[in-house]
């Protein structure tokens, strides 16, 4: 039998020059209380990735923006998928 609490999941929500779609990000992570615990950001050849930790309550998030990989979010299934549906209903286009 499998715990939900422990399965992971990553979700790509776009491309990582989204100005837009980060801001969103930040908004959703702010409105629920996030807090950065470390950042690094790096660059191996033509491929930049910067990555974020974060503690929203009790559980974690890794936020990772990669050159032709998009933004992305990495943690608990029904966290990922939260957050995944409040940035959707929050982005509007242009």
């Amino acid at each position: 039998m499998t715990d939900d609490v422990c399965e992971k999941k990553t979700a790509v929500l776009g491309p990582e020059y989204d100005d837009l779609l980060r801001t969103t990000l930040r908004n959703v992570i702010k409105r629920m209380k996030g807090k950065s615990i470390s950042r690094s950001w790096g660059v191996g050849g033509s491929q930049e990735i910067d990555t974020e930790l974060v503690q929203i309550g009790t559980e974690q998030i890794v936020i990772e923006s990669e050159t032709y990989i998009g933004l992305s979010i990495y943690g608990a299934v029904k966290l990922v998928d939260h957050i995944k549906d409040m940035v959707s209903e929050n982005s509007f286009p242009d």
